[in-house]
């Protein structure tokens, strides 16, 4: 089983054959607190002997097993051995042979060697040596042997491996082991080696407390780390230390967790340091390591700059009703709504994985009452009546179909209205003095919901026509311009205008004064802007279906915005038309991040360099700050839906624009749509989103904002399309400009070339839809349908905050005739309930509604099919003030409207609270929704994917102890998912998940499933991205496909008519694509994270502790015994040695590694012959030893 020579002992069994073989050994002196009895493992038997056997060769011979036992296996055997209280042998053994006269050190370093490698994985190893009394007794040994290269590093390691405890570590500061091992770190050398990086190592791990941390400040340990960096990276010419300087930099890290720390970097010039040396290291293969450690310290140590705002508050503030001082309290700490970026989505990524499954199965609901029980509506029934006028369907008489002329006077009607709508409800029609007169009767109104509109055109800057004809210069970037003044198309093309503006907004001294005749002006300006409007549209409209501009510009002047916008974004007038073709992802150019963050590190380094100069400012009560540089870019967002509250100018072409939050708060900066002009053509210019709040964004993995050209509009390319170059989004520098504990910035950079010189271009986070734009489109759509065979009635289901109508559409199909039978058909079919925008910045979600809306209303068959069959109940906007104001997250209330589903508030949340009394209504008259759906975006995440509602799954993901057998459940909640990943090419049924958390109780998804009885209640999350599955795999979702996900998801209602034969007969099938071999994909589990890791450090940290590496400290310390280090110990004089490699990447202690603790009692022979015998003795392997697993 064994062999015991003079020099040498080979044991070939396992731990259980060397108890029952050698009794008196193992057993020999056996302490009281371990005792051996008959059914101990051989581990524990050893340990106890080394505890206390005092013969220094019978102690080799036990550390020699212990480590051969320990190399041999993985790490499972290193924390067996330290539940059976290994630690605590190793420790008592020590200081068993340390504290005698003259130590033995023959048997303390190969101690303090499987010591460390022991505690390295002993979590509380710290604690343990404060017990046992061994942590000065390292200490002192460490004093005495500072001189010796090879005990040292054995106490520098084992102190390393103490510092766990932060206890510990501060016990060994206090003790002055602090200035111990900082005199050990030695300038540049090519010797001891091991013993240097060591003492780096241990200094690292003393700086993980604040209170070593201010002592090494204090006494200058910084400049002095700083200085030895210089040092060894100028010297090491051949790169043979790069473990040292990489030690080195991990040592800044940890020491510049405070802030102290981080301005004596600063100061002592560490960040010109760190730049000039990353620079030279890129010249080099092999010196990533170096490299990354640089840029995260410099980024960690620039000093924090407070955003360039007066307030953190919004500009917009709208005064709340009820409240004594018009507005909320805002509650300045971090909002933990905002973590996430639709109704599912939930901040998890500053944990490790193991918690981040823990919290999430934490969060979910394992209480089957509250699962199943159904709470008490939140209002009286009496209440519910009121919302009996939003089915108008269930007591209109359909008198028309008794009539053959009546729908010609419903077509005449609707132009009747049309004419209405446009002659008096657009204020451009109304004289100058009736507004005035409006204006004046509502003096409360005015200042918060403005209603003049104007229209930023692409003629803006050659100048404005006055009633003369003649044309005056302006100032303003948003007056009548044009791109080219020789250009063919858009030279004689003058300024249309929305509405009347009085001619002393923008006067010049060519412009009329205010004493001339008011009638005349009016007629002139009225006449100006018809004739400008409808020669624009002649000369360059193109055709955009359900898109009327004229429709859209009378919408707007309706539309109620807080600061009264009066110019209209260009786009979202003239229409859009998706691509032609598809967008791919932006491939991400490598070490694009790091390249940014170098422009960064210049602007610190050399700020004479850089402009500064703010070019907008949306708090500026005029309408642009000019810049006085000529080839300055110009900004502007005061338009719907537009978000830019600041635009700094860099340097010449680089930008910094700051976002404005959501009205009434101080928080979620995530959308943006501005318009900007007067650019170069192929000029890259570089912009910075330098205040985005999400800790990581679909912009890293290959996302491009959308950008629309007015030029290439006029030119018949009406479209939205992705761009961008460089694109990245990492965490900055920046703070809020009131201090914030815990807010941090992310920037958002890109690079966009134009393509033509002086064009007028708007950039948007994605494609806007606007309010004007929806109320436009229903009213397009009323127009198309044939009202003898589309029920479609547009009803307000009450008004927002701001008072703009909150529409709420019903469509179905109109009875053949008005007999009985076809009547009660009609007022028995089943209702399907759909919403969507109800975070404003979700504008993809409205894309996806705009799909639904269109295919409902449409002529195809299934469309027909549906309509026979359901009782559609849309409100396609939950949320227009946030949609009208730019803002991303909330309504004016300044809370998240998807969180207010529990108890609703009916005047702060008058829309979500209207609407659940609209479900409570349907209820009670039992009507239940078939099917409620909530449109959301997800900026996390690809593909679309639906979250719905199931007690089994819920209790089956959260471990519950109920048991669900006896639980039953409808399992058709999965229907319309399972169909959808059949014929929605975009659509991952995989991605779906329907568990019920705690953290969404408040949403519109788990209410309407709770307290309604919705069983087939869902979140349709569609993201900003694209898709990485089926055949949009690796490409950018557009339009196109987004009003494609909300066809098909009409399509997958088929599969719940009580007909279901219909669903395969010959008519439909036709119309729905089921193609599975195009169609077919693999979808990814919805528990794991949508994306792998950035591959560049989105994050970093001011306060992280770094972690020891096991791996490494073990090939430090098997190298330390290397001949190589004996033979310079024992010939210090002549040689050099030492230089080994330290490389985190060596081999895994999965494989066997031969001991090196005891070359000199060991010979080679009889380490081959161990390792031979590792083979199947009497049918059990050490490696696979019962005592071990």
């Amino acid at each position: 089983m064994f062999g015991y020579g003079r020099s040498n002992f080979t044991w070939n069994g396992t731990l259980r054959e060397l108890e029952t073989s050698c009794p008196s050994f193992c057993g020999e002196r056996v302490r009281p607190i371990m005792t051996a009895t008959p059914i101990s493992s051989g581990l524990e038997v050893l340990l106890t002997s080394l505890q206390n056997v005092c013969d220094i060769e019978s102690t080799l011979h036990i550390l020699n097993v212990l480590d051969e036992l320990l190399s041999a296996g993985s790490d499972r055997r290193i924390y067996y051995m330290i539940s059976k209280g290994g630690s605590e042998a190793l420790l008592t053994a020590l200081i068993n042979n340390a504290r005698c006269f003259s130590p033995n050190y023959a048997v303390l370093v190969p101690l303090l060697h499987l010591l460390a490698k022991v505690g390295l994985r002993d979590r509380r190893i710290g604690l343990k040596a404060e017990d046992a009394g061994a942590v000065l007794l390292v200490l002192t040994l460490l004093k005495q042997n500072s001189h010796h290269a090879r005990r040292a590093a054995a106490c520098l390691w084992v102190i390393q491996v103490f510092c766990s405890s932060v206890s510990t570590a501060n016990l060994i500061g206090e003790n002055h082991g602090l200035d111990v091992v900082y005199r050990l770190n030695s300038s540049f050398t090519t010797r001891h080696l091991n013993t240097i990086k060591a003492a780096i190592d241990a200094l690292t791990a003393l700086l993980s407390t604040k209170a070593n941390v201010h002592v090494a400040v204090c006494k200058g340990y910084v400049a002095g780390l700083l200085r030895l960096y210089e040092d060894w990276h100028s010297k090491d010419a051949e790169h043979a230390a790069v473990a040292i300087r990489t030690a080195l930099l991990r040592c800044l890290h940890q020491a510049t967790n405070c802030s102290a720390a981080r301005q004596a970097l600063v100061s002592q010039g560490g960040i010109s340091l760190l730049y000039q040396t990353t620079q030279s290291c890129l010249l080099t293969k092999g010196l990533e390591s170096l490299v990354e450690l640089s840029v995260q310290l410099m980024r960690k140590c620039l000093t924090e700059t407070s955003l360039p705002l007066m307030s953190d508050q919004s500009v917009y503030s709208f005064p709340l009703p009820g409240r004594p001082d018009g507005c909320p309290h805002v509650d300045v700490g971090t909002d933990d709504s905002y973590e996430e970026d639709s109704d599912e989505e939930e901040s998890e990524e500053n944990q490790e994985a193991d918690s981040k499954d823990k919290d999430y199965d934490d969060d979910l609901e394992t209480d089957l009452n509250k699962l199943r029980s159904r709470p008490e509506p939140d209002r009286p029934k009496e209440l519910l009546a009121q919302y009996s006028r939003l089915c108008p369907e269930l007591t209109h008489d359909f008198q028309e179909l008794d009539s053959g002329s009546e729908p010609e006077e419903s077509l005449s009607s609707s132009s009747s209205d049309e004419e209405s709508w446009l002659l008096n409800g657009s204020p451009c029609c109304r004289s100058r003095r009736d507004r005035r007169k409006s204006d004046t009767s509502s003096p409360e109104r005015r200042p918060r919901c403005g209603s003049d509109t104007s229209i930023s055109s692409p003629e803006c800057l050659l100048g404005k026509l006055n009633a003369s004809g003649e044309r005056t210069p302006v100032v303003p970037h948003f007056e009548p311009c044009d791109f080219h003044s020789q250009s063919r198309v858009l030279s004689s093309s003058p300024m249309f205008w929305m509405k009347g503006r009085t001619a002393r907004e923008y006067a010049t001294s060519g412009e009329k004064e205010e004493g001339q005749d008011e009638e005349e002006e009016e007629k002139g300006e009225e006449a100006h802007h018809r004739t400008m409007v409808d020669r624009l549209l002649e000369r360059h409209g193109t055709y955009v279906p359900h898109h009327d501009p004229k429709l859209y510009r009378a919408a707007s002047a309706l539309t109620k915005s807080i600061p009264g916008f009066s110019i209209l974004a260009f786009p979202d007038f003239w229409g859009h038309l998706p691509p032609p073709g598809h967008e791919p992802m932006a491939p991400r150019k490598p070490k694009v991040q790091r390249q940014k963050v170098f422009e960064d590190v210049q602007r610190f380094l050399n700020p004479d360099d850089l402009i500064n100069q703010v070019v907008f400012d949306l708090e500026e009560t005029s309408p642009q700050c000019v810049s006085d540089r000529p080839d300055s870019l110009r900004f502007f967002s005061k338009f719907e839906s537009g978000n830019l509250r600041k635009a700094i100018q860099v340097r010449r072409y680089e930008y910094d624009l700051i976002l404005n939050a959501d009205a009434n708060c101080s928080q979620h900066t995530q959308w943006f749509y501005f318009e900007v002009s007067n650019m170069m053509a192929n000029i890259p210019y570089r912009f910075n989103v330098i205040n985005c709040e999400k800790t990581n964004s679909q912009f890293n993995y290959g996302m491009q904002p959308v950008l629309y050209s007015v030029r290439e509009a006029l030119d018949g390319r009406p479209h939205w399309v992705r761009t961008g170059s460089e694109i990245c989004y990492f965490r900055n520098n920046f703070c809020p400009a009131q201090d914030r504990k815990g807010e941090t910035f992310y920037t958002l950079t890109f690079t966009v070339t134009f393509k033509h010189n002086e064009d007028v271009c708007y950039l948007a986070y994605h494609y806007p839809y606007t309010y004007s734009a929806l109320q436009s489109h229903l009213e397009a759509l009323q127009r198309s349908v044939d009202p003898a065979k589309v029920f479609f009635q547009q009803q307000t289901l009450c008004d927002s905050l701001a008072g703009n109508p909150c529409p709420l559409v019903t469509i179905t199909a109109c009875p053949s005739s008005r007999g009985w039978r076809d009547i009660h058909q009609l007022r028995n079919r089943p209702y399907i309930v759909l919403t969507a925008r109800v975070h404003p910045g979700e504008s993809n979600a409205s894309w996806v509604m705009k799909g639904t809306l269109e295919f409902l209303c449409s002529s195809e068959p299934v469309a027909q099919s549906l309509r026979e069959a359901f009782v559609f109940k849309i409100i396609p906007m939950l949320n227009p003030d946030g949609v009208i104001n730019g803002m991303h997250r909330c309504a004016l209330n300044g809370k998240d409207l998807n969180r207010q589903w529990c108890k609703p508030d009916p005047v702060l949340s008058p829309t979500v609270y209207h609407t659940k009394g609209f479900l409570y209504y349907l209820n009670s008259i039992g009507r239940t929704p078939l099917v409620f759906c909530d449109y959301h975006g997800h900026s996390r995440k690809k593909n679309v994917f639906l979250y719905g509602c199931s007690v089994k799954e819920t209790l089956w993901q959260s471990g519950s102890a109920v048991d669900t057998v006896g639980v039953k459940e409808d399992p058709g909640y999965r229907t319309i998912p399972k169909t959808l990943d059949r014929i929605a090419p975009a659509f991952s049924f995989n991605s779906c998940n329907y568990l019920v958390e705690k953290s969404r109780s408040a949403t519109a998804r788990v209410v309407v499933w709770r307290e309604m009885g919705v069983l087939r209640c869902y979140t349709m999350e569609s993201t900003y991205n694209g898709c990485d599955q089926g055949i949009y795999k690796g490409l950018q979702t557009g339009t196109r496909e987004l009003e494609e996900m909300g066809v098909k998801f009409c399509h997958s209602l088929l599969s719940l008519r009580r007909d279901i034969t219909a669903l395969y007969s010959k008519k439909l099938i036709n119309h729905i694509d089921l193609d599975h071999n195009v169609l077919d994909h693999n979808s990814y589990n919805c528990f794991e994270d949508d994306e792998p890791p950035c591959v560049e450090e989105i994050e970093y940290s001011t306060n992280i502790r770094l972690r020891l590496n096991a791996p490494e400290l073990d090939s430090d310390i098997d190298g330390s015994t290397s001949s190589a280090e004996e033979e310079e110990e024992q010939h210090e004089e002549g040689h050099t040695g030492g230089n080994h490699d330290r490389s985190s990447n060596s081999e895994s202690r999965q494989s066997s590694l031969k001991s090196r603790l005891f070359p000199y009692l060991i010979e080679q022979g009889s380490i081959e012959k161990l390792n031979m015998k590792r083979t199947t003795c009497n049918g059990v392997t050490v490696a696979n030893g019962p005592h071990l697993t």
